[in-house]
């Protein structure tokens, strides 16, 4: 097969694209480098999963009960994602005086001189936390916290509002009950952070959390076996909700390297995942339930389709980006929800993953 920079090669079940691309480095930050041996939580037992759950329940349509507003914040955006060790002390009644706490410590650094510029902005910010009530799956789940700083635009009139230049929230969906129930009691697990924003902002929200609530921020990456998690509970979705097309990105080992776009429509993906769910869930009762092996005849099936046209094996690649019309995944730890309806079980995976970050 001839490769072209930028070329494209379709297939009745699928179009590719193939393209190179320099090399990129990446470094993952050692959480346990990090953690300080006064933190209080050092003391508690690690309870946390090591793995990630080989079932789960199968995506349904659920109708989140938040308000409107607080769901437009929420969708349309891709985040960062990082994980966050339990807060002390954090308590959700107090989030006026936190707004005007971080707040303060923003304006603080700054005196400082430390550079917490937003481009088109006026160099003044103002915080708020709010409640995201509805956004719970189980009753060990703590209530999700939305944060939001404001700033107006650089020549901006007097009277002018003041607009959000950067969002993040902390959440918990169906958290591990077993670790949940074990933290003391002064400790609130919100173990899913999600940014939006400027770097320098986040930087100083997090600081501010570590200093404040005795926790530690970490990078949050979506593993290879969590993006094909959430390849199949997408496609599972087809049947309620159209997914458009399932797209995948690779990064194959050549020199130099090689990128594959792999585009598979809607239709075509469903028929192919539905024959993997006939065969493995067929007379057991277990229609509701999703396990890994379907997921992974369904990639492997993927990949073999892939093989036979291209003779191009992407097992010997990296699957490093995932989406379909309800949302998309990066490997790098970037995830966008196109669609309410299913957020809750993409949140579920997300919150087992950060559980899975923390140190035992």
């Amino acid at each position: 097969m001839e490769r072209h920079q930028n070329s494209v090669m379709r297939t009745p079940l699928n179009s590719v694209a193939v393209q190179r691309r320099s090399k990129n480095k990446s470094y993952r930050l050692s959480y346990r480098n990090r953690i300080g041996a006064a933190s209080r939580l050092g003391l508690t037992p690690g309870l946390t999963a090591r793995r990630l759950n080989t079932s789960r329940k199968a995506p349904k349509s659920n109708k989140i009960t938040v308000t409107t507003e607080q769901l437009t914040l929420l969708v349309k955006t891709e985040w960062k994602l990082s994980y966050v060790t339990p807060l002390y002390r954090f308590r959700h009644t107090q989030l006026k005086i936190y707004s005007r706490q971080l707040s303060a410590f923003i304006a603080a650094e700054k005196q400082q001189g430390l550079a917490v510029d937003v481009e088109g902005t006026q160099n003044t910010f103002r915080v708020s936390f709010s409640l995201v009530l509805g956004m719970t799956e189980s009753v060990d789940d703590a209530v999700t916290v939305h944060i939001q700083i404001h700033s107006k635009p650089l020549f901006a009139k007097q009277d002018e509002p003041q607009k959000p230049v950067w969002s993040g929230w902390l959440t918990c969906i169906n958290g591990n009950p077993e670790y949940l129930r074990s933290l003391p009691k002064d400790f609130i697990c919100l173990p899913l952070f999600c940014s939006s924003g400027a770097g320098g902002l986040t930087s100083l929200v997090k600081s501010w959390f570590q200093q404040s609530f005795d926790c530690c921020f970490g990078p949050l990456e979506i593993s290879h076996t969590s993006l094909q998690w959430l390849m199949a509970l997408w496609t599972n979705c087809q049947s309620e909700s159209s997914i458009r097309q399932l797209k995948m990105i690779w990064t194959l080992p050549v020199e130099p390297q090689l990128q594959v776009t792999y585009t598979v429509d809607a239709e075509d993906a469903w028929e192919l995942w539905s024959s993997v769910r006939k065969k493995n869930t067929a007379g057991e009762g277990e229609e509701n339930s999703i396990d890994i092996e379907e997921v992974m005849s369904f990639m492997q099936g993927l990949k073999a389709h892939f093989f036979r046209h291209f003779r191009l094996d992407l097992s010997a690649g990296s699957l490093n980006e995932v989406s379909t019309a309800l949302g998309s995944a990066k490997h790098s730890g970037m995830i966008k929800f196109s669609n309410s309806k299913y957020m809750i079980t993409t949140l579920m995976l997300l919150t087992e993953c950060a559980l899975l970050k923390m140190p035992i």
